[in-house]
């Protein structure tokens, strides 16, 4: 069997189950925490892989305040700070800056040259990860009291439905019938093709995820959102590919069979968050 399709046959239901345990558990605080936890597991692994890039390079991260700087910014999203206590996720941000600055200054003492770099890696690793990624947590924790039953359910069933299908359409598409390259500077192996074949899947998906599970999203919503968001994922793929690059790497890491690391699952996933989380704020 491809090791891919092995992969997601075992990760999946995992997946799937933490996303829809509230439907299931009355206590939304109890059934939240399988997700949540896989949350963490899975920017904890991708800030080691990313500084596991930035290391192939000489650029050394401080692993100590960037894990307490992520740790941080999971703690206030999980709080849902965008919407409850923007304050708060200010204040995380400019005391994990001033942390970064004084922790390398020390740091560096024998060698300054480095210290840019090293705040560079570290700040960025953790924004790009942890600050990112934590508007994910923010809908899981962020939509439950509101008029639309289960809207946090849906909004996560429809933003993995909607990346995976765009991630799916552009891989088999792009494999099996990709002839002119994207920008193979950056990816040799994405394709116009691909970018369309996502765009089409994504597009489905949304349409499907309005009748099935969603029809609080009209598909005259649903299925633009999804184009926008195929697009930004094609965007978040492609930077994180450029990285690789930048590192000699053909992945992030090795730890999903088929899939490369969890970096490489996040990238698309980690770009979209916001939109999808805003989206949810103004729109519901």
């Amino acid at each position: 069997m491809d090791s891919r399709l092995l992969t997601a046959l075992i990760a999946l239901p995992i997946l799937i189950l933490s996303i829809v345990l509230p439907y299931f558990l009355p206590d939304y605080s109890a059934a939240n925490w399988l997700f949540l936890l896989i949350a963490a597991l899975a920017f904890g692994a991708g800030l080691f892989e990313f500084f596991t890039l930035t290391k192939k390079l000489e650029l050394k991260a401080d692993a100590s305040i960037a894990y307490l700087g992520a740790a941080a910014f999971f703690v206030a999203f999980f709080f849902d700070a965008p919407a409850k206590a923007p304050d708060f996720l200010i204040l995380t941000v400019v005391l994990f800056l001033i942390a970064a600055l004084i922790t390398q200054t020390f740091r560096f003492q024998k060698d300054f040259s480095k210290m840019l770099t090293g705040i560079g890696v570290t700040v960025f690793g953790v924004l790009y990860v942890a600050f990112l990624g934590g508007f994910i947590v923010s809908m899981r924790v962020g939509f439950e009291n509101t008029l639309v039953p289960f809207l946090s359910t849906k909004l996560l069933a429809f933003f993995f439905f909607v990346v995976m299908g765009a991630d799916v359409g552009a891989y088999y598409v792009g494999k099996n019938f990709g002839k002119h390259k994207l920008i193979p500077k950056v990816s040799p192996n994405k394709t116009w093709e691909g970018v369309i074949g996502g765009l089409v899947l994504s597009s489905i998906f949304a349409a499907l995820a309005s009748a099935w599970f969603f029809p609080e999203l009209s598909y005259k919503l649903s299925i633009p959102l999804a184009v926008v968001m195929s697009l930004i994922g094609v965007f978040g793929d492609l930077a994180e590919s450029a990285m690789k690059r930048g590192s000699d790497a053909k992945d992030a890491a090795s730890i999903l069979p088929g899939h490369g690391g969890l970096l490489d699952r996040l990238d698309s996933l980690l770009f979209n968050a916001p939109i999808l989380y805003y989206f949810a704020r103004f729109y519901f």
